[in-house]
């Protein structure tokens, strides 16, 4: 049987798509990680003198433009490919950065978060659709693997990227100027490695540019007006996406749990725990480095026995562990509460992404993912804003409180999206 008619099992997670994803994914992340949780927050509040308040609005610009440009730049991707999309995307990175490092209020310091989270917005749209076109080509159709790997580039971008530049800025003697400069740099390595990715995967990006060419279907739609396209788009969404009206809060709490957390987790660290920039590297490391060492394995599983156990467990465990957080004060057991939510999230995040992609038809999966990741990413633009407010006004251990009510909203909408589909497939 030839390599053409025979079908792999799963994604295979060496394939030159994955492995592009997962370098830009990556380097996006060690930037963004970098600046978000290590160098803005205590950057704009400490030298700048601005409040926590208005940080975490600077926080939501960044997160606003990531949102919503989401549905947008997963349209053009089907029309331009994934290369360009990216690579034009990504440059706006290095922009982004270079603002910030000659902005000296909080106006311009939001609108360079502003135009990182534009940067920034085809990133997982793009990720999600290249998967998901893959997974389509497999015998078992799963993608909680490839889900759970990508998941992993991400989360040790963000929590590489502010160990590296605490431990630069310790014991290097660095400045947030020169931090900056390696930033740039990093985002510069990113837009180069966009130029490898592929224009389309396979033959269900009908809308993508053809290398070397475009005869059939794919010339055809090049040639469609974009008005008419664009219409035509919303038309086939609006046919074509039958999922329960309850995952569409479920897609704006998931994020909005995370972005509470974003602004006041360094903060909260140094404040209340009083630790040191060392310390703070570990407490990163007990919760991210398990989670990324989770993600794979768990991805794995979650292709083999399904996602519902793996949310149900994963929702009531991070509501626990970001409670418990909440109320420490000792570090070692802050430690334990870390690695707690590390575990939460090695189980929630593969099985999350891939429930999400068991939602997405066949058409138009590009403008679909950009429509969940828009809904998705509207929890990270309110969260920023609501944890500083419950920062300054309530207490300090109020928005992680909040995180982990939240998770229980999720683990109820979960049960009961779960429930109706079941009904639903009964009864039809």
């Amino acid at each position: 049987m030839s390599g053409k008619v025979a079908q792999r099992m799963h994604i295979n997670l060496a394939s030159p798509f994955i492995l592009e994803m997962w370098v830009i994914i990556f380097l996006v992340e060690f930037v963004k990680g970098s600046l978000l949780v290590a160098l803005l927050p205590v950057y704009m509040e400490n030298i700048l003198g601005i409040s926590v308040t208005v940080v975490g609005f600077a926080f939501a610009m960044q997160y606003l433009g990531d949102n919503l440009f989401r549905s947008p730049s997963g349209w053009v991707m089907e029309r331009i490919g994934y290369r360009w999309t990216m690579t034009g995307a990504l440059l706006l990175i290095l922009v982004a950065v270079g603002m910030i490092i000659y902005a000296k209020d909080a106006v311009w310091l939001s609108v360079a978060c502003l135009i990182l989270g534009i940067g920034t917005s085809p990133l997982w749209p793009c990720t999600m659709t290249g998967i998901t076109e893959l997974a389509g080509s497999t015998e078992s159709g799963s993608s909680g693997a490839a889900m759970g790997a990508v998941e992993m580039a991400s989360l040790a971008g963000t929590g590489i990227g502010p160990i590296v530049v605490n431990f630069l800025m310790d014991h290097g003697g660095q400045s947030y100027h020169s931090m900056f400069l390696v930033l740039m740099g990093c985002a510069a390595a990113v837009a180069a490695v966009a130029l490898l990715l592929p224009s389309r995967i396979g033959a269900h990006a009908p809308h993508a540019i053809v290398r070397g060419g475009g005869e059939g279907p794919v010339a055809v739609r090049r040639k469609t007006k974009p008005l008419e396209s664009l219409k035509r788009t919303l038309h086939q969404v609006r046919t074509t996406l039958k999922v329960s009206r309850l995952l569409f809060p479920a897609l704006f709490l998931q994020a909005f749990a995370i972005g509470l957390m974003t602004p006041v987790v360094t903060l909260f660290a140094r404040s209340e725990l009083h630790v040191t920039p060392n310390q703070f590297s570990l407490l990163l490391i007990a919760g991210g480095g398990i989670t990324v060492l989770a993600l794979i394995p768990a991805g794995k599983l979650v292709d083999r026995i399904g996602t519902t156990v793996f949310l149900n467990i994963g929702f009531l465990l991070a509501a626990g562990s970001l409670a418990f957080f909440s109320q420490v004060r000792w570090l070692p057991l802050a430690f334990c509460a870390v690695a707690l939510v590390g575990i939460s999230y090695a189980l929630i995040l593969p099985a999350w992404n891939a429930f999400l992609a068991k939602q997405v038809p066949k058409g138009e999966r590009g403008t679909v993912w950009g429509l969940f990741l828009t809904l998705q990413g509207s929890g990270m633009v309110a969260g920023p804003v609501i944890s500083g407010k419950l920062w300054d006004t309530v207490g300090h251990s109020t928005p992680f409180l909040a995180s982990a009510f939240v998770m229980v909203l999720l683990f109820g909408l979960h049960l009961l999206i779960v429930h109706r589909t079941k009904r639903k497939l009964e009864t039809g």
